[in-house]
């Protein structure tokens, strides 16, 4: 019989191409489309965009290049990764391992939301799906409709990774990435042309100062360094587990940066999607931008509604849309399935199944708690709410605070510096690698779990 770390390493991505376009698929996903533009229309503009860039070129560099060595070097998924370097770290492991078990179903859920839209327009009943928010309402509101959705979702997930890391994840992703990169450039290029679209570009990319106070300061901060681990798939186990399928002749230092511009090219340009369009459709209402979660299912129906040729650029977006969740429910449920496959030395297609069943365990809970358990609450929060705040709010942030303590100070930062060398000949960032995991990392994952504590005080 195979061992665990045989049976879970059968293959590898066959270039670096390929594990380049797939690790950013897994990084560019609904927090670039949606979560990014609306935050960044929150929080200043253009100050939000500049504290987001500083931030990913250094906090999410470091974290990012840490957890893809971790990967490469112990050549094990996130259950057994952290045990390999440090035995006292080994809760560690299920603590990190648990983080993408959480948030694969609820997100499969989601994306099964993206495929109503998406066939709602494609149909050519966007127009239905405007108005005061009553579609959306009744669309969640029932367990029918939602229920399929996810299903679908779910399955199409599944059966790109059960083919495998090369003949799945990695031919799916040399596919969809162009793809979604052509449709964001050509939806923006669009969005620029409408009248009055340059004030939202205005809005968006100038820093508004007005009102900004030592407390806002702290939110835009704290929304950034959250907004990170959305954006780069940070402290979820996919970094370790993508690394550890990553080939030892490819760098790491030039694969993270190409992938940070990647997603960060992305999520900018979805601003310019997003902010723009909805800035002309309300008249310059800033408030319109501040819609949170409703601004793709409610707010930006009604700007397709008010454009001309809005049935098919609505179409075109929700594909758009379908595409990026797609490439990040991907990578979710590949690290779930390393995760069994390493543990319970099974193969691919059994591990496969056993998480589908997770996913649709876990994934009706979150269906059900927008219609017929929509009365039963987790600490006052429906269950994909609790979901999403228990893994982004809590989990994400301790496991990357344990990740700084364990490469910072328990091994030292040569950790990660030996095996970046093992392919390049010397390592630029050796030193920002080292003052971010020890000092400054730390302290922003405090920052991250004690602002909401904060601010409510």
């Amino acid at each position: 019989m195979e061992t665990n770390h045989e049976t879970a390493q059968k293959s590898g991505f066959g270039s670096k191409l390929g594990f380049i376009l797939a690790a950013a698929g897994s990084a560019v996903g609904l927090g670039n489309i949606w979560r990014f533009p609306y935050l960044a229309a929150k929080y200043g503009g253009g100050i939000f965009l500049l504290i987001y860039l500083i931030l990913a070129v250094t906090f999410g560099f470091s974290l990012m290049i840490t957890e893809i060595a971790i990967g490469r070097k112990t050549g094990k998924s996130v259950i057994g990764a952290y045990a390999d370097i440090s035995k006292k770290f080994s809760p560690l492991c299920w603590l990190a391992a648990f983080v993408p078990v959480i948030i694969t179903p609820y997100y499969c859920v989601i994306g099964g939301w993206v495929l109503k839209y998406l066939l709602t327009f494609v149909t050519g009943q966007g127009s239905t799906a405007g108005g005061d928010g009553a579609f959306f309402s009744s669309f969640i509101g029932r367990a029918g409709q939602p229920t399929v959705c996810f299903l679908i979702f779910l399955l199409v997930t599944a059966l790109v990774v059960m083919l495998g890391v090369q003949k799945g994840i990695e031919r799916i992703s040399k596919f969809m990435m162009p793809v979604l990169v052509l449709l964001t450039i050509g939806i923006a290029v669009y969005t620029l042309t409408l009248d009055g679209a340059a004030a939202g570009v205005k809005y968006y990319l100038l820093p508004n100062l007005e009102g900004f106070t030592a407390e806002k300061l702290l939110k835009t901060v704290a929304a950034a360094m959250g907004q990170l681990f959305y954006s780069m798939s940070l402290a979820m186990g996919i970094m370790v587990t993508y690394g550890s399928y990553m080939r030892k002749e490819d760098s790491l230092e030039q694969s993270v940066r190409q992938i940070e511009i990647f997603d960060t090219g992305i999520a900018i340009l979805a601003g310019l999607i997003i902010v723009p369009a909805v800035f002309v459709f309300s008249g310059g209402d800033t408030n319109a931008l501040n819609a949170g979660p409703s601004l793709m299912f409610i707010t930006l129906p009604n700007v397709f509604g008010s454009m001309t040729g809005g049935q098919v650029v609505g179409a075109v977006f929700f594909v758009l849309v379908a595409l990026a969740a797609m490439t990040s429910s991907i990578s979710l449920m590949e690290t779930v399935v390393s995760i069994i496959m390493e543990k319970f030395g099974l193969k691919r297609i059994p591990a496969c199944i056993i998480t589908v069943l997770c996913c649709l365990l876990l994934g009706m809970l979150s269906v059900l708690g927008y219609s017929t358990w929509s009365n039963v609450r987790l600490i006052g929060m429906q269950f994909l709410d609790f979901f999403d705040f228990i893994s982004n709010n809590i989990m994400m942030p301790v496991v990357a605070l344990l990740t700084c303590i364990l490469i910072g100070w328990v091994v030292k930062p040569e950790y990660v510096e030996d095996e970046v060398l093992v392919s390049q000949k010397s390592f630029r960032a050796r030193m920002l690698l080292s003052v971010m995991l020890r000092y400054v990392c730390p302290v922003c994952m405090i920052i991250i779990l004690l602002t909401p504590f904060v601010t409510e005080i």
